[in-house]
């Protein structure tokens, strides 16, 4: 019997751990849906990245437009890196992760924040620090899920 419990248990684990969702928004294993992080800041839009500029980190491909985003990121990733692993600040505040869409960001205090929808984005706004709040404090257990 102890052997089937273990056996079960393993199964179990396995089958959770296949199911979780990566840290970092990646469709297909692209971050951020291919969309270049550094462009948010600098050009003040969503750009696209391209394959020739890119870099693995946290097990998801960074796509950039250019070689100088892709040195910045580089030289300070976690500067870049979206709010909750760029998955939709409002779902986070309700503790769970939900994709994004490049349109609905927002830069606060120098951090990059997604939301699901723009219709989403409009209730986040209205409340921002608000969820901002709830995110972080859900954000450690959310992102194992």
């Amino acid at each position: 019997m102890k052997k089937f419990t273990l056996t079960m248990g393993l199964l179990l684990m396995t089958i959770i751990s296949i199911a979780q969702k990566p840290e970092i928004f990646s469709p297909s294993g692209i971050a951020i849906g291919g969309y270049d992080v550094v462009s948010f800041f600098t050009d003040t839009k969503p750009v696209k990245g391209i394959e020739a500029y890119s870099t693995v980190w946290k097990e998801s491909t960074w796509l950039f437009s250019s070689q100088q985003h892709l040195d910045s990121f580089k030289r300070s990733p976690e500067k870049y890196e979206p709010a909750y692993g760029g998955y939709c600040a409002y779902g986070t505040s309700r503790g769970y992760k939900a994709p994004a869409q490049a349109d609905t960001w927002t830069i606060l205090n120098d951090k990059l924040y997604f939301n699901y929808n723009l219709k989403v984005k409009e209730i986040w706004e209205k409340n921002r620090a608000a969820y901002i709040d709830s995110a972080n404090s859900k954000w450690p257990v959310v992102k194992k899920s």
